[in-house]
């Protein structure tokens, strides 16, 4: 005996496709003999020839994504945080991932997509990003000890709200974009954001960042590279769901540097997991 199912009708959403792809950020002129071939391109109505004689790179990946070009504040902000960033360092996951990809032997092509996933990711990486963006929008207008305050108050009635906070350990508050690492605090995150926040384009978000650092350091917390980051592309404009994708492209030079440096090396180059400490549970 089979049993009938029942599907739904198909029905039309009648949503008619567009005929052609447009966008907003590059124009392109084609060929007169092939129009497969572009002659000219703009980037939000900058030539992109006049940009390479007249800008840095800093200034028309601003205007990639901004859609205007920076002020000089603006963009020495964001070159700083630039550099900062190229390299997330051999402490952090993705570029652990890196180096055993290099060294692994994987196609060297294959370095930065897979390191740069785990650069995506919600620990140590872009995917903390927007959720840390939007906290400085919710809350960079209440004084830190007051949001400290009341975060340890809902912490002892279990009611933390998830989208601004959660508690990691007993007795650590951890908001988006601060916390600890390791045990301790991100010393050279602390340094970064101090040292972006006497900047002439440092901004509201990084500036309340800073007291809310200071507020947090009785309690073993400060600022994440990604709360610095977070707070940096807030000030410039951009929007928290580009965050993360940010975050990926500013450390994709040293995932690659790292990969490479180990592509031609022996697989003895990178240390093994000894026979001790494997734990079989029975």
């Amino acid at each position: 005996m089979t049993q009938e199912h029942k599907h739904e009708p198909v029905r039309s959403r009648n949503e008619p496709f567009v005929a052609r792809t447009a966008t907003r950020i590059w124009h392109e002129e084609p060929s007169t003999d092939n129009p497969y071939i572009a002659a000219s391109a703009q980037c939000h109505g900058y030539d992109l020839f006049e940009l390479m004689e007249k800008r840095s790179f800093v200034d028309v990946f601003y205007l990639l994504f901004r859609g205007e070009l920076p002020s000089h504040a603006e963009s020495n902000l964001l070159q700083q945080l630039m550099i900062a960033l190229i390299n997330p360092g051999p402490r952090h996951p993705a570029v652990r991932a890196a180096m055993n990809v290099g060294v692994g032997k994987t196609d060297p092509l294959h370095i930065l997509p897979i390191a740069s996933a785990v650069l995506g990711g919600t620990y140590l990486g872009g995917g903390e990003l927007e959720t840390s963006m939007r906290f400085f929008r919710k809350h960079q207008k209440t004084q830190p000890e007051i949001l400290i305050r009341d975060y340890l108050e809902q912490r002892d009635k279990n009611t933390l709200e998830k989208s601004a906070g959660k508690i990691n350990e007993p007795g650590e508050v951890y908001f988006a974009g601060f916390g600890a690492r390791n045990g301790g605090v991100e010393l050279m995150a602390v340094e970064l954001a101090s040292r972006l926040a006497k900047l002439d384009g440092a901004g509201a978000a990084l500036q309340w960042g800073c007291k809310l650092n200071e507020q947090l350091d009785e309690h073993g917390q400060g600022w994440l590279m990604t709360g610095v980051a977070a707070a940096v592309f807030a000030d410039l404009g951009f929007q928290p769901r580009a965050g993360g994708c940010l975050f990926q492209l500013l450390g994709a030079p040293g995932l690659v540097a790292q990969g490479l440096e180990l592509a031609n090396k022996p697989i003895t180059a990178m240390p093994f997991v000894s026979d001790e400490n494997y734990v079989i549970e029975r």
